[in-house]
């Protein structure tokens, strides 16, 4: 408490202070003082006692109301201390930094953490069966909302798990990814908004768990109309991604197949959170005489699916800035019929977050055959380049390529190339004839495959693995799958998937995991049907595909489909420095116990799931495929602590403080959500 006491000398003594005349002034001055001294936020919770009780302050003249202007003070000031304890959002901030200041649990004493409580999503009434969960839930306020995949949505205490209430929904069952809380406003409550899998965004009031009757058709607005195809009456449209808010707004993007070129359309809009009225449209594949359109050649934009955002959206908040991280266009392995560099597929594209307007884009994958999608979340950072500050934003893809982008532009601070790749075989397709590369960070999930990297464990592994490799090939990064056996790397899942990364703002370290599981894959023939009234050839499915494993040897993903045949590292964990764009320390992550058995260590494993980054040094993180939950140190890499939970944690923790005074991490663990803190 000491420098919070001096700086509230340092106020009582302050000119500026002395000669207001208080009232608003006094408030205005209050906040000025504060920047000027550099103060944390919870500097002058203090201060009304020491002011009111300190001798200086009759020879300052100090009145009543500048005694009310440091109550108004103090409240603001509370406020701000409470939003810091809470995570009220996805990425927890609208920049998706996923960086908390709290430091109650640091590396001295991580390894002490113990379970707090846990809360069963399964109702008693379920088939038996468990069903998996990804959700991030929230805390506002000491409550905790989350998504089930029981088609719920329940409240608990922060810091008992205690049940506030259950809202439960007649929607399809598959589990929400993320919700998003809206504050309220003079025409309606706090809101819970999250999205169903057959295309409903659902509004709750935070406070009763009832629905909100005045946004759309009593608390339920229906995502299809507009966007779903007539033509292709199976085509699916859902929202399994976290909507996003910002102001009176709600952000919305989509769910559709990967499989078959048309169907729902990936447009993203935004909606009144009042009322769920349309209040924009951005056509992520462009009409005719929008910006983009030309690249869609032989009219292959007609009726087009994908080119989606199936994850969540970034907020850039100091310049209403949406950033929409747009994935690849349907059909996702086969683009004969949509020659071009199709924009805005496999793009990052920023617009002005009240209309709609665009500003800029980054195309990622031209012309993707690959599902080389973006599902992370962009995370907005600073970068210091030759003395001085950028405002940035980092951008990962399941390439495992990383660009690190100027966020006013949406240029590579660190420069971007074009570079050839290779061309496929595929009669009727188009093949882009090169690919863009950030300088810096390198490429960090596999992308080549040679003959000698096969895994040599077991002897049946070894012959397992050549005999698959026996008839295919690889051509390096961006190798285009073939009509005959094709090694893919990353596979479908990437290098980085939507559990996204984290920034420390102190280290400036951007922290991210992936995973490398390749396939082997190739195009076949096929029958056209009425989804696909132009298509002749697919990609991946039914015997086209192969994940490049050792089947029966205690897998990665599962015991009992076997091990990758690439050599280790299977999953590693990076902190790269945002100032440099290098590597700052890379480590395996995750476990293949059926390997440590026989003596094979820090092989890194599957692992899908993003971290939270603190102000005390540790990162926290689920992931992998091994039921554990990790703390490292964010500076080293060094694994502070790990424990077991009741089943793999494929979903983004959060931490935050409980009325309690104790700082807790959470994180779901399939149907279990998990909470820890120190004893």
């Amino acid at each position: 408490m000491r420098p919070d006491v001096k700086g509230v000398r340092a106020f009582r003594t302050s000119p500026r202070v002395q000669n207001h005349r208080c009232g608003r002034q006094c408030y205005r001055a209050a906040i000025r003082f504060r920047a000027e001294a550099k103060l944390g936020p919870t500097a002058l919770l203090a201060a009304p006692a020491h002011i009111i009780t300190s001798g200086e302050e009759q020879t300052m003249r100090i009145r009543i109301p500048l005694i009310a202007s440091i109550v108004v003070l103090v409240t603001f000031v509370s406020g701000i201390a409470t939003a810091q304890n809470d995570w009220p959002a996805y990425g927890r901030d609208p920049g998706a930094q996923r960086y908390s200041p709290l430091s109650q649990i640091g590396p001295g004493n991580a390894s002490q953490l113990t379970e707090a409580w846990r809360y069963e999503t399964k109702p008693s009434s379920s088939d038996g069966k468990g069903r998996q969960s990804n959700t991030t839930p929230l805390m506002v306020n000491n409550v905790l909302y989350f998504a089930t995949p029981y088609q719920s949505l329940v409240a608990v205490e922060a810091d008992t798990g205690k049940r506030i209430w259950t809202f439960d929904h007649q929607h399809a069952a598959r589990t929400s990814r993320g919700i998003a809380y809206w504050p309220g406003n003079r025409d309606a409550p706090s809101t819970i908004f999250f999205g169903t899998e057959d295309g409903f965004l659902v509004a709750v009031n935070a406070r009763t768990g009832k629905l909100a009757p005045g946004f759309a058709k009593e608390g339920e607005l229906d995502l299809k109309p507009g966007v779903k195809a007539d033509e292709v009456a199976n085509a699916p449209y859902g929202l399994n991604g976290a909507p996003a808010v910002y102001k009176n707004l709600v952000f919305t993007g989509s769910h559709l197949q990967d499989y078959g070129s048309f169907g729902g359309r990936g447009d993203v809009r935004a909606w009144d959170a009042t009322t769920g009225k349309l209040v924009w449209t951005f056509h992520t594949v462009p009409l005719p005489g929008e910006a983009g359109h030309e690249t869609w050649l032989n009219d292959g934009w007609k009726n087009r699916s994908g080119v989606n955002v199936w994850n969540t959206f970034t907020v850039d908040a100091q310049t209403g800035t949406l950033l929409m991280p747009v994935g690849g266009p349907s059909d996702d392995r086969y683009g004969g019929d949509r020659p071009g560099a199709n924009l805005f597929g496999n793009s990052l594209v920023a617009v002005d977050a009240m209309t709609g307007k665009l500003k800029w884009y980054l195309q990622t994958v031209h012309h993707d055959l690959w599902d080389t999608d973006l599902p992370p979340q962009p995370t907005l950072v600073d970068v210091v380049k030759d003395g001085k500050k950028i405002p940035a934003l980092i951008q990962a893809g399941k390439t495992g390529l990383i660009f690190i982008l100027d966020r006013r532009t949406g240029k590579a601070i660190f420069g971007m190339e074009e570079r050839p790749v290779p061309k496929g075989d595929v009669p009727g397709e188009w093949y882009s004839p090169t690919q863009p590369f950030p300088l810096k960070p390198p490429q960090l999930a596999r992308a080549t495959w040679k003959r000698d990297e096969i895994t040599k464990f077991t002897p049946e592994q070894q012959k397992y693995c050549e005999d698959l490799f026996k008839n295919a090939q690889n051509d390096g990064p961006f190798a285009p799958v073939r009509m005959t056996d094709t090694v893919v790397f990353p596979g479908p899942d990437g290098g980085f998937n939507w559990g996204g990364g984290s920034y420390d703002p102190r280290l400036r370290y951007y922290f991210i995991n992936s995973h490398d599981r390749g396939a082997v894959q190739k195009m076949v023939a096929q029958v056209p049907v009425t989804e696909r009234p132009t298509g002749k050839i697919s990609g991946a499915g039914d015997a086209s595909q192969m994940p490049f494993i050792r089947k029966n040897a205690g897998s990665i993903t599962n015991p009992a489909t076997g091990w990758p045949c690439q050599s280790p590292p299977w999953g590693e964990l990076f902190a790269i420095n945002v100032n440099t764009g290098d590597v700052a320390w890379r480590v395996p992550f995750g476990r293949v116990e059926s390997l440590e058995k026989i003596g094979v260590m820090n092989t890194g494993s599957y692992n899908i799931g993003g971290s939270v980054a603190t102000a005390s040094g540790v990162l926290f993180i689920g992931a992998t495929d091994d039921q554990r939950f990790h703390a490292y140190e964010s500076k080293t890499g060094k694994l502070l602590w790990e424990t077991k939970l009741p089943a793999n944690a494929f979903a983004n923790p959060i931490t935050y403080l409980g009325k309690d005074g104790k700082q807790y991490v959470v994180i779901t663990a399939q149907e279990t959500i998990v909470a820890f803190r120190l004893p």
